[in-house]
């Protein structure tokens, strides 16, 4: 899973501990970054055996194991309150949009495109999720943002040319697009939902929505993974505990301890792991110019994130354009 979770809310009590040492919150954000890059790459040695839909319902029953024994047993936490009302919507929403639907497309777009700029395409949800929250949290529109807008968009035009050499199929660039504004919608839906709900139980019944929803693939992924080798069941399980449970653990463990934009910006290592993964494992690399409008895009993304001090005029209304 991508990657981009660098809105999401801490999963873990925030503040650190006197003892705690400042190295621990960037190795748990540096073994994030590898393991969300990893799961491009994995998606991609699958796509051949295992369909989007199935791939998805296998990873989210995994991790869905793993986050509902975290939720169940965290210590001192007494017995897990199921939220009602609006909250309720709001994580089922996010779940299916998010760990459901967002999934299939980004397994489908796998299919298309290498690993390296699915990643780079994904991870296009931070711009999304600035817009959307400009427009519906009233956090307005600042001047390099929209700068960062225009520079990314031309990035993905630049990406979806190499199309044109037949190394970039525009349907999988149609794919991670989608998938990375399925992903922004999402994460607007849980940032509410966090609002009256603790971020364990957001994240555990998220998984579940996201897992239901995609129930209907139970069928194909028993009889696919059944005339497949065991080495494919072996990649459906590390996608569910390691990319999808574990890395999210780790992040939202770093993300307590350290500013939102400071790890928003680490994300943006994710497709250029995700490229040399590819190479190592995988022997693809993007097309030149696929790799060229992918270093656009994130430059783009990069600025959308820059504060240029208190004399910077937002275009619209902002609250001082921090992030999150």
């Amino acid at each position: 899973m991508s990657s981009d979770l660098a809105l999401d809310a801490d999963l873990v009590p925030a503040g650190p501990t006197r003892r705690e040492r400042r190295w621990l919150p960037l190795a748990a954000a540096g073994v994030t970054m590898v393991l969300w890059a990893s799961a491009f790459v994995v998606i991609r040695a699958l796509s051949g055996a295992v369909s989007p839909g199935p791939l998805a319902l296998g990873r989210l029953l995994v991790g869905s194991v793993v986050l509902t024994a975290v939720a169940l047993l965290r210590p001192g936490r007494g017995p897990v309150r199921i939220p009602r009302g609006r909250p309720l919507v709001l994580i089922v929403a996010y779940g299916v949009l998010w760990f459901g639907v967002y999934t299939i497309a980004v397994n489908a777009a796998g299919r298309y495109l290498d690993a390296g700029t699915s990643a780079m395409l994904v991870n296009l949800a931070p711009v999304i999720v600035a817009v959307l929250a400009g427009i519906f949290l009233g956090e307005g529109f600042p001047r390099q943002l929209m700068v960062g807008l225009l520079i990314a968009f031309a990035g993905v035009v630049i990406i979806a040319s190499a199309s044109r050499t037949g190394q970039v199929a525009p349907f999988g660039v149609a794919l991670a697009l989608a998938a990375a504004g399925l992903y922004a919608v999402g994460v607007l839906l849980q940032k509410q939902a966090l609002a009256t709900v603790d971020p364990v139980t957001v994240t555990w019944l998220g998984a579940l929505a996201g897992t239901v929803a995609t129930l209907p693939f139970l069928g194909s992924l028993v009889g696919q993974l059944r005339t497949e080798p065991w080495a494919v069941t072996a990649g459906v399980v590390y996608l569910g505990v390691f990319p999808t449970a574990i890395a999210f653990l780790l992040w939202s463990y770093a993300l307590a301890r350290t500013s939102a934009g400071r790890m928003a910006a680490s994300s943006y290592v994710v497709p250029g792991i995700a490229v040399l993964m590819s190479w190592a494992l995988l022997a693809e690399v993007p097309a030149a110019v696929a790799l060229i409008g992918g270093a656009v895009s994130l430059a783009g993304v990069a600025l959308t994130r820059v504060t240029w001090g208190r004399s910077r005029r937002p275009w619209g209304r902002s609250r001082a354009g921090r992030g999150h």
